[in-house]
């Protein structure tokens, strides 16, 4: 018991009470304030991009999309059918190699290109044009609804010549090289974006898409007013009237909150070590406590500290408690679906992924409290960063589309979120969390079905007008 009570005092610093989320969220708040600015933005850790999605599907979309969703090792490809509320979709995983992951843009580019001839052969519809949607889960500045520069890689990709590059001309010059495809890539989406807009097609609510996965990032619908970034992407001329909806979708990149220091109130001595060794060091420092890249990370580090201090496992380091990353996040998911008391999964892990074959109830019970006490705190860090669009947002009641493997996966991470937002969030502004059944693929083909919607509308416009003209 001595033992099991050590590990929890000297785990107490994970624990992030109300007051200090309270601290967090006005410094979200200011920090917001300084992306959407023109004057600050470009000194601010928050970049807070104009998305150019200015509208949600309103059921009349109707035809056949293409969706390619990259955001991580494996990419998806994806033919969408819609009829309206109705969606058929049919897709393929294809994975990325190492080599291509750490290689050239051009690699990447003719790597997916190759994918999507493939694809396109196997559903017989390669000689068609078909409109596409590229949800792209990178750090991106838009210069349009087609046009996505890429600020930096995270997630372990590193491929030369993409940085400060537009991501949607890297594809188009890709597919051109290739000569036996054709494709029409309508939108270049992040993955919050897509999964707000595949869950607004089923709930007209929802205004706020949150990825927890390898990462964590949010966008949410802002009025263009308060927009001060925004770039109209006819030439930069706004257009008097304008007639599209007043409200822009925010792609908050909100994973690098803390880059600039005004987190460090909430970092552990544990979060600075997985920093200093990470391969993108001080940067996504918010995304660190929170996200499936780094959580089980997180619990490897505090096993091995409390383990050299004898507090576990009577001091003894096996050689796969030191291999960096061995602990996956969603070994942390495993332990924490043992109920109280039991300890069937939480043993299976330790022997699975440690070589620990006989770990006393202390050991095991100081293992799960610590998988608690690091996943808790990432669901009331995000808890807590979702409340503060609630606020911003203003709206009667807001529905929270959630897409990524933490989410889905952790048994209790929806119920923590719950409660913790419903503490944080001002209680005129309602909500509710839902879980985006199929991803944010669906997303992208949706925006590009918005904007080939906004497009055929402007061309019977015009074809009016002519008519018009003619009598």
């Amino acid at each position: 018991m001595a033992q099991y009570q050590q590990i929890e005092r000297l785990t107490r610093d994970l624990v992030v009470n109300d007051d200090q989320l309270r601290q967090m969220q006005e410094l979200l708040k200011q920090e917001m304030e300084l992306g959407l600015s023109r004057d600050t933005n470009e000194s601010a850790t928050i970049k807070m991009y104009p998305t150019y999605v200015r509208d949600v599907p309103n059921g009349t979309e109707h035809g056949k999309f293409l969706a390619l969703d990259l955001g991580g090792t494996n990419f998806r490809v994806l033919l969408i059918k819609l009829d309206g509320r109705h969606v058929h979709m049919d897709g393929e995983i294809y994975a990325i190699p190492q080599e291509i992951m750490l290689g050239t843009g051009q690699q990447l580019f003719d790597h997916i290109a190759e994918c999507l001839a493939h694809f396109m052969e196997k559903r017989d519809v390669k000689q068609y044009c078909l409109p596409l949607g590229f949800t792209f889960s990178f750090p991106c500045r838009q210069e349009g609804l087609t046009r996505g520069r890429l600020v930096r890689w995270t997630k372990g990709f590193r491929c030369t010549g993409v940085e400060n590059q537009d991501v949607v001309q890297l594809l188009r010059e890709a597919i051109k090289r290739r000569r036996d495809i054709d494709i029409d890539v309508m939108a270049v989406v992040n993955d919050t974006t897509g999964t707000l807009m595949s869950c607004a097609h089923r709930n007209a609510s929802c205004r706020i898409g949150l990825i927890v996965g390898t990462g964590s990032n949010a966008c949410y619908m802002e009025s263009l007013s308060a927009v001060g970034t925004f770039e109209p992407p006819n030439g930069g001329k706004r257009i008097d009237p304008d007639p599209e909806p007043q409200q822009i979708i925010i792609n908050t990149e909100w994973g690098a909150f803390g880059d600039n220091g005004v987190l460090s109130f909430l970092q552990t001595k544990w979060d600075y070590e997985v920093d200093e060794y990470s391969i993108n060091r001080g940067s996504q420092l918010f995304e660190k406590m929170i996200s499936g890249m780094y959580m089980g990370e997180i619990v490897r580090r505090i096993v091995v500290d409390l383990t050299r201090r004898g507090l576990l496992f009577a001091g003894h380091l096996s050689n796969e408690m030191i291999v960096p990353y061995k602990f996956g996040t969603n070994y942390v998911s495993i332990v924490e679906s043992d109920r109280k008391g039991e300890t069937i999964q939480t043993k299976w892990v330790l022997q699975e992924v440690f070589g620990i074959t006989n770990p006393n109830d202390d050991d095991v019970r100081g293992v799960q409290l610590i998988c608690a006490r690091v996943s808790t705190r990432a669901a009331h860090l995000v808890s807590a960063a979702v409340a503060t669009l609630i606020n911003r947002m203003q709206r009667p009641i807001t529905t929270v589309g959630v897409d990524g493997s933490v989410y889905r996966h952790h048994p209790h991470f929806h119920n923590r979120m719950e409660k913790k937002i419903a503490q944080l969030a001002d209680p005129k502004y309602k909500f509710d969390l839902m879980l985006s059944e199929d991803g944010s693929g669906r997303g992208a083909a949706l925006v590009a079905a918005v904007a080939h919607r906004q497009q055929q509308q402007k061309l019977r416009e015009a074809q009016l007008a002519k008519q018009l003209a003619n009598l």
